[in-house]
């Protein structure tokens, strides 16, 4: 889990994953031209993000196409922030449910 905290902590690479939200599946290049920085910047970011599992990669011919892979934030979720907001998420379906039994 560390690596995903270190790969997120970047805007770089959190733009990255944006990116691949919108359009999954894009080459370097396409990536590239999306970000202010060389080419060799922008896949040093999308090693940090594959070595944490964020991203995935195939071979398209000559192109490698990478791929958003979502289950290391969703695991972050579950053990971080799940947890801290269960509590939060009942106390305000109490207070709705309490107000409207007023009504």
């Amino acid at each position: 889990m560390d690596e995903v905290f270190k790969a997120l902590a970047d805007p770089t690479r959190r733009q990255l994953l944006d990116e691949l939200f919108a359009r999954d599946g894009q080459s370097l290049s396409e990536l590239e031209r999306r970000l202010p920085m060389s080419r060799f910047g922008v896949m040093k970011h999308l090693k940090v993000l594959e070595e944490a599992g964020l991203l995935s990669t195939r071979r398209r011919g000559r192109e490698k196409l990478h791929f958003l892979n979502p289950v290391p934030i969703q695991l972050v979720y579950e053990r971080w922030v799940s947890k801290y907001a269960e509590p939060w998420a009942s106390a305000l379906t109490e207070l709705k449910r309490e107000i409207e039994e007023d009504k």
